[in-house]
């Protein structure tokens, strides 16, 4: 499954769906994104279980200003609904697998228990 742009209308939605939700913020312009592309849609396309959105950062300024990104890419791991890892900066391909691996193997119970929820 291919990486779907995510927008104002459709962001909320996504992440608070059971399951893994990956989003990459980003932007045309930005060198480290265009790297990061590829890296980020190859997994996509191995992973069909999760969904894996981007968000356009120039086309959803206010979007990015609620996300609170401060530099980009940005990648962000929702789990069930909850953040569970944002950190800026491109991955590569290891990187990203390593990623993917640690967010299926939470433990929900407990990250919910020390979020308080």
């Amino acid at each position: 499954m291919a990486s779907v742009a995510l927008t104002t209308t459709d962001f909320a939605e996504t992440v608070n769906r059971d399951g893994i939700v990956l989003v990459d913020f980003w932007a045309a312009w930005c060198g480290p994104c265009r790297a990061f592309a590829p890296v980020y849609e190859k997994a996509s396309e191995q992973h069909p279980d999760i969904a894996f959105g981007k968000v356009d950062t120039e086309a959803e300024p206010t979007l990015a200003a609620a996300a609170q990104i401060r530099s980009i890419p940005t990648l962000m791991a929702f789990r069930d609904g909850m953040l569970v890892f944002a950190q800026p900066g491109a991955l590569p391909t290891a990187g990203l697998e390593e990623l993917i691996r640690a967010v299926r193997d939470l433990d929900m119970n407990e990250v919910r228990a020390q979020a308080g929820v």
